[in-house]
């Protein structure tokens, strides 16, 4: 079967006098637990806290082993006996009720008009009033929902209340809480186009031109659509005016000549502009972003974008930001995607929940291809009040609301209706699968649906695996070739890969690959090596996408660590979070992160050595070197002394991708490695140094230079070197940040995955010789002075400066 699929695109942006978005972000009051009274318009919030919305409550602390303490046993992980899971959602304060109150006015002249109150996600099961009067509620807490609250609206003051639940057993990982995405209010004529009413797709592409399909849903009669596209510097290209709708919506055709297509490495975005003309008066506006490229998937071929065939080097994301928790923040998120396009990620999956439009419009621009996921959970159970609750009731309106929503976006190349679902045994699951599937297809035609398939010996017998678009695989990469001769699609997706875990600059010894290792420090290895019972080291991936053309790609597990699921330490407390990531929970990037950058980022070198060379006490221990490069070979050196010169090979999966001199001995002093070209010519080298006592602070920023829009964030990585500039990679100082003028300290992380500092009290220690602190400018341009200071280390500052 083949599926032929056709560009798309982003967001809608409303402008003009015609109709007004507000984002409701501020003056918002806000209070934990549950008041009988709250959504009454008089109620007295005076004394609950103020806050600006995204927001995450929970985020704040403290952590604590007992906050929903889950005994279970985690069956897609094969356990069979139940056993306490302490950090398993974090151990963050997460359960419970809370409320939201604002307030905002309507003049006379925007009452009677059509009002739309649109909440972008909302943790959880929330429940909206406005004026003392209930809107309505929604279940799922990863959904974007809307009310048409036209007939609540008076003139002046409104009163709006929210109430959020999060039950415990809910949740897999940290879910966050709070109104953690934007709420906004859109004021439009009641003749006007509809909410995600407008859909773009590119049914017909070639180097002359392409055809753009707009359709168009709006309300109101006697009326004319005239839609206008521009090119990304602004240019007028084409326009169409129809006057004929079916239904009430409007099909167009508009040639785009010359196109230029979208793609990872060249993310070119057009935009229509919507007008809706009723008589001859403009009634509404809307503007689209949108990518002209075309997608295909192909038996025994593969994937291809543009006419070319490559492979998704993707990673899967968790929805929280580490130590902002879940409320969102584009700096945030632009800083992520910076540091995968670095490692030569060119595709993104969101697990296991519906990502953000901010995720969205910055992979559009940024040029990364996405697989857009909805559910961790069906009809059958994972966690006790987890989304089974709500299946029969809300996922169809769930995944209609996704689609409309998202379907725009160029960046989304695939769509996934499930994660591991318990439905994969038995019929039923079966039709669950294929109903879901055909609901994707009937509101997007352009797009396939894939499953990450855990139990892949069920859906090979019961045809689950069969029905689907694209088969996605979630390890079992000893299964591969099975699913791929039993399977009629002729492709398989790695849909969730390697689940290798490790702690950034933290190595254990002997040096063997291994499965289910634990330690007394709760810590993994970043030797690579280490994985889950149920999972792999890249390497065995790796050879799979390499030697396989019917393997399309990967979507490695994951990008960065995540708040819960601390496995192989879910029964070890104090462990909280993740040790999955490429990157950690600070975004610092661990070892792995150069191997992956080895194979996947060919425009770049990469020459990287572990482990750091302090090694106090292991003195003429074996202590072995692995080297991650782009390069074929190399020389190592210790103080000078050859130990030799190392080649890729196939004699194991890591002597294919990894160079490794494993009868290295330690002894003080410095390492370094020459690599060479195919020719063996020297052309690079790497050295690391054993550092001496710490003595001072250093400070390097992201950026230096950021928005005054009260949001804005500047990263700055904090690490301590001795008197010669040599980096301490084993320091643990407990340090100190302080920040004035125009901005403020808005949290620090350190990666530890066993850590129980609160992330927003400033005040951290250091582990592994890193740590990140966060700044967040103020609405008022100008410099902001961050000091990091230490016992008996000197002083460091930055001069960070905002602008309008």
């Amino acid at each position: 079967m083949n599926i032929i699929i056709v560009f798309l695109t982003i967001t809608q942006i409303s402008f003009a006098q015609v109709r007004t978005v507000r984002e409701l972000d501020s003056n918002w009051k806000f209070q934990k637990g549950d008041f009988e009274n709250a959504f009454q318009s008089n109620f007295n919030d005076s004394k609950w806290e103020k806050v600006s919305v995204p927001h995450d409550w929970a985020i704040y602390g403290p952590f604590d082993k007992e906050i929903d303490k889950q005994k279970v046993a985690i069956v897609q992980n094969g356990e069979k006996v139940a056993s306490e899971k302490t950090g398993r959602t974090g151990s963050l304060p997460h359960v419970g009720s809370a409320w939201y109150r604002n307030k905002f006015s309507i003049s006379a002249a925007e009452n009677g008009k059509k009002v739309i109150l649109l909440f972008e996600g909302a943790m959880s099961e929330p429940q909206i009033y406005l004026n003392g009067k209930k809107v309505g509620e929604w279940a799922y807490g990863y959904s974007y929902f809307y009310f048409d609250v036209t007939d609540f609206i008076t003139t002046g003051e409104n009163s709006l209340a929210v109430k959020l639940t999060n039950k415990e057993f809910a949740s897999r990982w940290y879910p966050g809480a709070g109104l953690y995405r934007k709420v906004s209010l859109i004021i439009k004529n009641k003749e006007s186009i509809d909410q995600w009413g407008t859909s773009i797709t590119t049914p017909f592409i070639s180097k002359e031109a392409a055809k753009v399909n707009v359709k168009t849903k709006a309300t109101g009669e006697n009326g004319y659509l005239v839609t206008t596209i521009f090119d990304a510097n602004g240019q007028k290209l084409s326009s169409d005016k129809v006057t004929t709708k079916f239904g009430n919506e409007f099909d167009q055709n508009i040639k785009v000549e010359n196109p230029k297509l979208w793609s990872p490495e060249s993310p070119y975005l057009y935009k229509a502009v919507s007008q809706w003309f009723v008589g001859d008066e403009l009634k509404d506006e809307v503007i689209t972003r949108f990518g002209i490229r075309d997608i295909k998937y192909e038996a025994n071929k593969g994937f291809s974008l543009n006419g070319e065939v490559r492979k998704f080097k993707g990673v899967c994301l968790h929805h929280d930001l580490g130590p902002l928790g879940t409320a969102i923040n584009v700096a945030a998120l632009r800083r992520q995607l910076t540091i995968l396009k670095d490692m030569g990620c060119n595709a993104i999956r969101s697990s296991h929940n519906m990502p953000s439009l901010e995720q969205l419009e910055l992979c559009d621009e940024m040029g990364f291809m996405f697989l857009a996921e909805s559910f961790d959970e069906w009809a059958k159970p994972k966690v006790k009040n987890g989304y089974n609750r709500f299946f029969e009731a809300y996922a169809e309106r769930d995944l209609v609301n996704l689609i409309h929503a998202t379907r725009n976006h160029p960046s989304i190349v695939m769509w996934s209706s499930g994660n591991e679902v318990p439905d994969q045994w038995g019929e039923a699951g079966v039709k669950r699968a294929k109903w879901l599937q055909e609901i994707f297809h009937r509101e997007d035609p352009t797009r396939p649906v894939t499953v990450g398939m855990d139990q892949v010996k069920a859906t090979m017998e019961s045809g689950f695996g069969a029905l689907l678009d694209v088969p996605g695989l979630n390890y079992r990469v000893h299964l591969y070739e099975e699913a791929f001769k039993k399977f009629p699609q002729g492709f398989i997706l790695g849909s969730e890969t390697a689940s290798t875990v490790s702690s950034r600059g933290i190595y254990k010894f002997p040096v063997v690959q291994t499965k289910d290792k634990q330690y007394a420090d709760f810590q993994s290895s970043s030797y690579d090596l280490e994985a889950c019972s149920w999972s792999n080291v890249p390497d065995e991936d790796f050879i799979l996408q390499d030697d396989k053309p019917w393997v399309i790609g990967e979507f490695v597990w994951t990008g960065f660590d995540y708040l819960g699921e601390p496995t192989p330490y879910d029964e070890s407390w104090p462990s909280r979070s993740s040790y999955f990531g490429i990157n950690d929970l600070a975004g610092l990037p661990k070892d792995r992160f150069y191997l992956y950058r080895s194979r996947w980022n060919k425009e770049k070198e990469t020459l990287h050595i572990l482990p750091h060379w302090n090694w106090e006490g292991r003195e003429g221990k074996v202590t072995p070197v692995f080297v991650y490069t782009n390069y074929d070979s190399a020389e190592l050196f210790v103080n000078g002394k050859s130990m030799g010169i190392q080649k890729k090979n196939t004699a194991t999966p890591q002597n294919r991708y990894r160079l490794m001199w494993m009868d290295v001995k330690y002894e003080p002093g410095t390492v370094k490695v020459v690599a060479f070209d195919k020719e063996g010519k020297a052309v690079a080298e790497e050295e690391i140094h054993t550092a001496g006592k710490a003595y001072q602070i250093v400070l390097n920023a992201d950026r230096k230079t950021i928005e005054a829009d009260g949001k804005d964030l500047s990263y700055v990585t904090v690490s301590l070197v001795d008197k010669n500039g040599i980096p301490c990679p084993i320091a643990t100082d407990q340090l100190q940040f302080k920040v004035k003028g125009k901005g403020t300290y808005r949290a620090a992380c350190n990666g530890d995955a066993t850590s129980l500092e609160q992330f927003h009290l400033p005040t951290m220690k250091l582990f592994s010789g890193k740590l990140v602190v966060l700044v967040q400018s103020l609405k008022e341009a100008g410099n902001m002075e961050l000091t990091v200071s230490g016992k008996r280390l000197k002083t460091a500052t930055l001069i960070i400066n905002s602008t309008n």
